[in-house]
């Protein structure tokens, strides 16, 4: 009873000194919140579902055959030299021909050239005559020193194939680098 007692006495000591002390900073506190209020943005507001209506049935469908044109004259047959549909496509034929970079050549003991390709994801390829690189059906005719001559072939608007030639230029060192 009597450390109650004690216990209750210093507990009035200690709340009877404090009390003035701090008395303008809690004031100060109260008057600076009293006018602040928070400040929510309103939700957007939300637009109404509008169906849409698809009305392009009668419009060509790009991936058939245009009208006229049998399915083999689509890929080509009898319209100029079309590429082998049925090949099994060749890893570098999977990027640009703009974002592949000659790097280098080899030679083999019969004197026959290879070339050795860089991927934009820095993975090294030897490719040789009758490779395919770029995704416009190009096959190398010539691997020099400098350089890999090759052959596109390439569509028009009209579904006509026709050939072109393109070449990679070996990238000097400092290029090679990047």
């Amino acid at each position: 009873m009597k450390r109650a007692l004690t216990l209750i006495a210093v507990t009035g000591l200690i709340a009877g000194c404090g009390g003035e002390q701090y008395q303008d900073l809690r004031q100060f506190v109260k008057e600076s919140g009293a006018n602040m209020r928070g400040r929510v943005e309103p939700l957007p507001e939300v637009k109404p579902y509008e169906p849409f209506s698809y009305d392009a049935f009668e419009l060509p469908d790009p991936f058939k055959p245009r009208a006229g044109q049998s399915a083999d004259k689509a890929l080509g047959g009898g319209a100029g030299p079309a590429p082998d549909m049925n090949r099994r496509k060749e890893a570098l034929e999977g990027y640009p021909l703009e974002s592949l970079k000659m790097v280098g050549t080899l030679q083999d003991k019969t004197k026959k050239m290879f070339a050795l390709i860089k991927t934009p994801d820095n993975n090294i390829y030897q490719v040789k005559g009758g490779n395919y690189l770029g995704q416009n059906f190009g096959v190398i005719s010539m691997i020099t020193e400098t350089s890999i001559t090759l052959k596109e072939v390439i569509q028009d608007t009209a579904g006509v194939w026709t050939e072109r030639t393109s070449s990679l230029q070996l990238l000097d060192e400092e290029e090679s680098k990047k």
